[in-house]
């Protein structure tokens, strides 16, 4: 089971309370991820990557095991200890402004 941390808004309107445990089939990449929170979910979905394009909203980040991993290829394989359950997948929404 794959751990994700949504923001609180989001998990208002998931109706979840704290971190989502989530099954997903190998290779466990960030796009097999999301869109098995969003099968799950369906109401979150457009709201961690746009309808029409798939990819993540400027806006939304992700971290796992320290790092942000945002920028890395949708299809790369998440890190191991995400993998094993060891540590969650943080999606954290950006602050932005000056």
């Amino acid at each position: 089971m794959i751990r994700v941390v949504i923001p609180q808004h989001l998990r208002t309107l998931a109706g979840v309370d704290g971190e989502v445990a989530l099954a997903v089939a190998s290779p466990v990449t960030m796009t097999a991820l999301l869109d098995a929170l969003e099968q799950r979910y369906p109401m979150l979905r457009g709201t961690i990557r746009d309808h029409a394009t798939g990819r993540r909203r400027p806006l939304v980040r992700i971290f796992a095991c320290g790092e942000d991993l945002s920028h890395e290829r949708p299809d790369a394989p998440l890190p191991g200890a995400v993998v094993s359950g060891a540590e969650p997948v943080y999606v954290v929404g950006a602050i932005a402004g000056g």
